[in-house]
Order: C-alpha cells, then structure tokens, then sequence
C-alpha cells in the first residue's frame, strides 16, 4: 500500500538523521566527560519517547489497514462463495455436474443389472415350480397306479374267497340232498361227490360200509370241506412260490441292487436319458435303486423316482448316454 511504503520511508529517513546526532551525541560525551552526562540522559529520554509515539502511530495504522484488507478479503470470498452457491443451486456448476453424471450412470448401470437379475431370479423360480409340480403330478400319478392294483388285487382276492365259499357250499348242499334221497330210498351206497362239471358221471361205489355207518353226516360234511379248504390253500402257496408273471411290453426288473431294462443293465451313477411320451427327453443320473423303484437326479437338480412297473408298461423308456 502506498500509505505504508511513506511511512517506511520517513522511518528510514528519520532513522538516517538520528544516526549522525547519536555519533555526535557520542563523541560529545566523549569529550565533554562526565559533566554532559546529566542533559544527555533527558535528551535521549525525550527522544525515545516520541520515537515510541511514532512507532505506536505507525503501527494501530498498520493494524487498520490489515483489518480493512482482511474485511475486504472476506467479503470477496464471501461473493465466490455465494455465486457458486447460486450456480449449484440452478444445476450449472462443473463441480456439481460431473459428480451429478458419473451418479446418474452407476444409478443406470445398478437398475440395468438390477433389472436382469430379478429376470433371472423370476425365470428360475418359474422353471423350479414347473419341476415340482411335474415331479408331483409323476408321483401322484404313480401313486394313484399302485393305489389302483392294490385296490383290485384286494378284490380280486375278496371274489375268489367268496366263489371258494359259495362252491363249498354248493357241495355241503348237493352231499345233503344227496343223502336225504338215501335215506328216504333205503340203505344204499354211499353217492359221490360230484361238481357241477361231474354230474353226468357215474358215481363211484363206497365199499367201506361199515366205515360210512361209524361215521355222521355233519362230520363228513366239516371233512370235506376242510379237505377242499386245504387244497385251495396249497394251490395259493403254489402260486405264490411261483407267480404268474404278467406279460410287460418291455422287460424291466430289479436284480443284485441293478436294474435290468430291455437287455441292458443301470446301475448307481449312470447317466441316462429319460423318455416320455408327453414330455420332451431329460438327462439325468441313477442315485439308488431298489426292488420297485428307480431314483434319478434330473440335470436340473431336481430328484424323483421312477416306478419298475411304468417301465415294464412303456410309460417312461430310459437308455444310457451316448458317449
């Protein structure tokens, strides 16, 4: 400021005057001695105390200016401040737009990717549901099978049971009638027990007669019809020891912990290819194998099983993976 370079400069010049009336000063006292000593000391009292003043002065000046350039530098920042505020505000300021871009594309990027993965997310929960409920309705229908044989079996059962007693009971009654004829015709041989397939043949002659007198009626009757429960039993456990074996379109059986399918052994671990008639091919692996079913882990992930029986009925095929 050119306020405080003039009073440098008059310091300066002051300080060049004084220079020479100290060396004077000095050389007087030199001279002088001991008698100047008394006025000199009030000169230099009087001297620094106005050089004090002066320096006082200069410095609440200087203080002045400092605080008045101060305030001025504030309120210079003080508008930059607020004019950048105002630019911000109205969306203008490079400091806020490029931030304010670089936010607008993650925020783009983020929803983009977003987007997709719900896609994803919602495609695989479908795909999930549609394995499920097909694996569910396999089952179900599955199950209703084997609810329908064991229902028909226990019929047929119940059926035979009632034609074993209804022609035990048609013998009890022909022997009954049969030897109340006797009776009524007199002593005579012993008639035959005959089916209703064997009654235009002629009866056999008991020759036992004394055996056929011992005896009564009721109990030949219970005898008889012990003996006739006895052989249908026998012809049960015949049957059971060896069963009919039902013809199958295809030939499919559990053998030794495999699964013996249309002259080609599966056993755990194989990979295979399941078909269907409504339903496109499924790759899939063996993870177990027993008497009546076949579990397979589908490429998807999914499990289920399938029934021996489907496979003997041609439901379902299933064959090894070319390699």
């Amino acid at each position: 400021m050119p306020v405080i370079d003039e009073k440098n400069e008059t310091e300066d010049d002051e300080m060049d005057q004084d220079s020479p009336d100290f060396d004077k000063s000095d050389d007087d006292e030199s001279d002088s001695g001991s008698s100047d000593d008394g006025d000199s000391s009030e000169i230099d009292e009087a001297e620094i105390e106005r050089r004090r003043n002066e320096c006082l002065d200069d410095m609440n000046a200087l203080e002045e200016q400092f605080f008045e350039l101060k305030e001025h530098l504030c309120k210079e920042r003080l508008g930059q401040v607020e004019a950048k505020l105002s630019e911000v505000r109205a969306e203008k300021a490079l400091e806020y737009l490029e931030p304010l871009a670089e936010l607008q594309e993650n925020m783009r990027i983020h929803t983009q990717v977003a987007g997709i993965l719900k896609e994803l997310r919602i495609q695989n929960v479908k795909n999930q549901s549609e394995a499920e409920s097909q694996a569910a309705m396999q089952n179900f229908e599955s199950e209703k099978m084997l609810l329908f044989d064991h229902v028909r079996q226990e019929l047929e059962d119940k059926i035979r049971r009632l034609e074993e007693d209804r022609h035990n009971i048609d013998i009890s009654t022909e022997f009954l009638q049969s030897s109340n004829k006797r009776r009524k015709k007199g002593s005579g041989p012993l008639p035959h027990f005959t089916t209703p397939g064997d009654r235009r043949r002629k009866p056999v002659t008991v020759t036992d007669i004394l055996f056929v007198y011992l005896v009564k009626h009721p109990d030949i009757v219970e005898d008889w019809t012990t003996i006739k429960k006895a052989l249908k039993q026998s012809e049960k456990k015949k049957k059971a020891i060896h069963p009919k074996q039902e013809k199958h379109p295809f030939a499919a059986r559990f053998e030794d912990g495999k699964l013996f399918y249309e002259n080609e052994w599966y056993s755990r671990g194989h990979h295979i290819i399941i078909d269907n008639k409504e339903d496109s091919p499924v790759h899939a692996s063996i993870t177990a194998i027993n008497t009546g079913e076949v579990w397979v882990k589908r490429s998807d992930g999914n499990k289920s099983k399938l029934y021996i029986a489907q496979l003997q009925k041609g439901k379902y095929t299933v064959r090894h993976v070319p390699y």
